[in-house]
């Protein structure tokens, strides 16, 4: 990879010759023919906290735990965490090259609109602060079940009325605290990051140490789980749907794009945020996954819903470490807590990601009512799109009401829906923009294309793989619905674009005066 100073043909590097001379991102959104509305304040520190609370390694894995027990066991996650990491990071490096030349709010929906004429909406977007704020629902859930005295015990187990409520309660807190200035947005982003860090560090090195009983490195490295009653004994099937965890774990680093324009020198710090979220996560999430699975012995007990956290299993795993070595499993339940604060922040940052897209959308008038989306406060906050993100997303857990199969296969879009989205604008930057792409100050030179290529090409292998049957025999409450959920949204946003939106929406338009 490589970092331009002054690309030719009146490229992101142009920008140098800017406004005041000094901040060659502001020079790049006015060459891209968009006016400075949002306070650019955010450092390249700031920028890295967005994407790195949100990808948040504490989040992720603790919420599909059960997953990698489930399919594949130990040996998946220990290494399935690298090969998603892997490949992931290639996304990761054609994003940030398209980012450092195009660093607008707008990020995917933006880079895809200028690179081949194609649009599409953000719903995997408001899905991912579904499924994120629905998480934490459901741990203070199981917190309160188990500071109540475990299943066993009689503690309380919330309806899920109670569940929804939590999850409501939560989206209007993110929505008053993305109400704030993108200063006090910067701090809490900040402090998110250094939680995540620091609570990964505690959370890998207490439980297993206070564990009295650890797992083998044998069972950490080899062992697969394939007696999990879902029918699969075939080990490398098991093993693709356990990398499930690690991918859903790895998204949301695209929030270092969405918040280009409040971020000094976006067109350099916006790629670093992105590559660096991604780089140390993965080291960091490795050795969470290592400590909690160290202290794994039964893993049946740990997934049965007959245990003292409901089959919640990093909870139980927490709860039994604690209670093996003290008698009691209070200290398993502030390690709970130390998680419960990091997915907190995660969705905050996922709402303030969320709404910075909204605005650039409605600024090009792609959103019904976009005149309203885009508006701006006194603090130079969107505020109407912050709140249409918290609204979408609490109106997107409500099917969990009826059917939680039907909620989670609306979340899957979280990930493989956010994906293609993360995938299209790369494609097109390979192939239709292969000869007219003009790279920014950072760029890949001439290992672009192939890194491109191969992320393209993973992305449609996790398509496949996690719409692949979970369970067998394949029932029509076993069915894995992912592909349904994709292919339903795929539908809707092409027939609003053939019988509507190509009528009036023309693409990204400048809001400059003159």
């Amino acid at each position: 990879m490589t970092w331009n100073k002054s690309p030719a043909d009146g490229g992101a590097g142009a920008a140098a010759s800017a406004v005041d001379g000094s901040d060659t991102g502001l020079a790049r959104l006015r060459e891209l023919g968009y006016k400075q509305e949002l306070k650019r304040d955010l450092s390249v520190l700031s920028n890295f906290a967005f994407s790195f609370s949100i990808i948040s390694v504490l989040t992720g894995i603790t919420t599909l735990y059960n997953t990698g027990l489930n399919f594949g066991g130990p040996a998946t996650m220990t290494f399935g965490w690298f090969v998603a990491g892997a490949f992931t990071m290639t996304v990761g490096l054609s994003m940030a090259e398209i980012c450092s030349s195009f660093p607008t709010s707008g990020g995917l929906y933006y880079w895809s609109a200028r690179l081949s004429g194609n649009r599409f909406n953000i719903v995997g977007q408001w899905a991912v602060t579904t499924s994120v704020d629905y998480s934490l629902a459901q741990l203070i859930q199981v917190i309160i079940l188990l500071g109540t005295g475990g299943k066993n015990g009689g503690g309380y187990l919330a309806s899920k009325y109670v569940v929804i409520a939590f999850h409501a309660a939560i989206l209007l807190s993110h929505g008053v605290i993305n109400s704030l200035s993108i200063t006090w947005l910067s701090f809490f982003g900040q402090f998110a990051a250094a939680w995540n860090m620091l609570g990964v560090f505690v959370l890998m090195i207490a439980v297993p140490t206070v564990a009295t009983e650890r797992a083998s490195a044998k069972f950490v490295f080899t062992h697969f789980n394939t007696d999990n009653g879902a029918g699969i004994h075939s080990n490398f099937y098991v093993f693709v749907l356990g990398l499930l965890m690690s991918q859903y774990t790895l998204t949301g680093y695209d929030a270092s794009a969405h918040m280009t324009e409040e971020t000094k020198n976006a067109d350099k710090n916006g790629p670093i945020g992105i590559i660096s979220a991604i780089g140390i996560s993965i080291i960091v999430g490795w050795g969470y996954i290592l400590g909690i699975t160290f202290s794994v012995k039964d893993i049946p007990y740990l997934l049965s819903p007959d245990n003292d956290a409901g089959g919640y299993a990093i909870a139980e795993v927490f709860y039994l470490a604690f209670k093996s070595r003290y008698g009691s499993g209070v200290g398993g339940i502030i390690c709970l807590g130390i998680v419960a604060v990091a997915i907190y922040f995660c969705g905050m940052s996922s709402v303030t990601s969320n709404s910075r897209m909204a605005y650039a959308f409605s600024r090009d008038g792609a959103m019904p009512f976009s005149s309203v989306w885009h508006k701006v406060n006194k603090q130079e906050v969107p505020i109407n799109a912050v709140w249409l993100s918290a609204f979408i997303a609490l109106c997107m857990a409500l099917p969990s009401l009826g059917s939680l199969v039907a909620f989670q296969a609306m979340v899957s879009i979280a990930t493989i829906g956010l994906y293609i989205s993360y995938a299209l604008p790369i494609l097109f930057r390979v192939t239709l923009a292969r000869k007219h792409f003009v790279p920014g100050p950072y760029n890949l030179g001439r290992y672009g294309v192939l890194v491109g290529c191969v992320a393209v090409l993973w992305v449609a292998t996790i398509t496949v793989l996690f719409s692949l049957p979970v369970t067998y025999p394949v029932t029509k409450d076993t069915l894995n619905y992912t592909p349904v959920a994709v292919g339903g949204l795929f539908f809707l946003v092409l027939s609003s674009w053939v019988l509507s939106a190509r009528h009036w929406f023309k693409g990204p338009v400048t809001n400059l005066d003159g």
